[in-house]
């Protein structure tokens, strides 16, 4: 068996016992305070990995986060290639990337749920990953799908309640489900495919051009911040710019900038202070590797399409379902296009709530 070691650390500054577990107090809507438990480490593997794509990793960590109620059923929440472990907090120094969804009466509620996340092999987080340059091997979903088996075997997790998977982790969960389907009951996929739309490869191909000059220019955070900001011309869609951005330019420094020219750049300036070039690179390309058997995903599937969704149309997805043995497709309507899974907490709280067999309210209504 493959040896594990563990450093645990605690959201606040309390103490934490010698099982990593730490009470955080979780306010409802309602007025009730409840403890909800904590936990988050880094799980050092000396085994290493042998990666789908053929290269190995002499030695991997991974790091991950548990919240939740102690008896509650084990969600793992999963998203974009941005997204990190940390998927919700009650603690304003640090940030859930989908706080908006996450947390107690919300779509996916922690005071009824256990969310388990982890930080993706190849990226900017805890986990191994590419860093100064340095080569990094090729990353399928099929190997974050093997890091996530080592971390349920570490916690003695027998089986998974749910995968919520939204664009990148819906296709992670879809491959753990194809491996390893005995270790969890049912997927939510949000916004994912078993394989990337061509047109989708094409604007992630440029912009990972665009890091890549900028890596050989010596100008690493322009080239993706770059990138980033065309990255999020594709998230969108054109009627939300259309509202938002429809103001005349103005002139800076003796040039015209236009309003969604300025908001573009500062999302990609924000994004290059937060995570690193050589991870945007590994992840972006994973995406475009993904590539499933989707006949052999043997779980319930409940799969969730955006109609603005500029990234993975609508009709991807119904050929998704149509291949999977046990699907159903519930479709949305969004003006935030493929990010709508981080900002339509309502939508997602009705489409979520029968899969996770969630009870809603006081009454239980949704």
């Amino acid at each position: 068996m493959t040896a594990f070691k563990d450093t645990i650390r605690a959201e606040n500054p309390r103490p934490v016992d010698t099982a990593g577990v730490t009470d955080v107090p979780t306010v409802r809507r309602d007025g009730v305070v409840r403890a909800v438990n904590l936990r988050e480490g880094i799980i050092d593997i000396p085994g290493g990995l042998r990666l789908h794509h053929g290269a190995r990793l002499e030695a991997a960590r991974l790091g991950w986060r548990m919240t939740g109620p102690a008896a509650a059923p084990i969600v793992v929440v999963l998203g974009g290639i941005s997204g990190h472990r940390t998927v919700f907090t009650l603690d304003p120094a640090r940030i859930g990337w989908w706080s908006e969804v996450v947390g107690p009466d919300l779509a996916l509620p922690t005071d009824q749920l256990q969310i388990l996340a982890f930080d993706y092999l190849g990226g900017s987080g805890e986990t191994t990953g590419p860093s100064n340059g340095e080569w990094f091997p090729a990353v399928s979903t099929y190997d974050q799908a093997e890091l996530l088996l080592r971390l349920l075997d570490h916690l003695g997790i027998k089986k998974l309640h749910a995968i919520v998977g939204a664009s990148y982790g819906g296709m992670v969960a879809m491959a753990f489900a194809q491996r390893y389907r005995e270790r969890v009951s049912r997927l939510l996929v949000v916004s994912a495919a078993d394989r990337a739309h061509p047109m989708a490869t094409a604007w992630r191909s440029l912009q990972r051009r665009i890091v890549r000059l900028g890596l050989d220019s010596s100008r690493p955070e322009a080239g993706l911040e770059l990138a980033r900001a065309l990255a999020m011309t594709t998230y969108r869609s054109p009627n939300e710019f259309a509202a938002r951005f429809s103001g005349a330019a103005h002139e800076i420094d003796g040039r015209f900038v236009f309003p969604v020219e300025e908001y573009l750049l500062a999302r990609g300036e924000d994004y290059a202070k937060r995570y690193q070039p050589d991870g945007f690179l590994i992840l972006s390309e994973s995406i475009d590797l993904h590539r499933i058997d989707a006949t052999q995903v043997n779980v319930p599937v409940t799969a969730i399409a955006v109609r603005e969704d500029q990234l993975v149309p609508t009709a991807d997805m119904r050929a998704l379902c149509a291949r999977l043995p046990q699907a159903e497709l519930l479709e949305m309507s969004s003006i935030y296009g493929h990010d709508a899974f981080l900002k339509e907490c309502s939508q997602l709280k009705n489409l979520f709530a029968a899969p996770l067999g969630l009870v809603r309210g006081a009454e239980g209504t949704p």
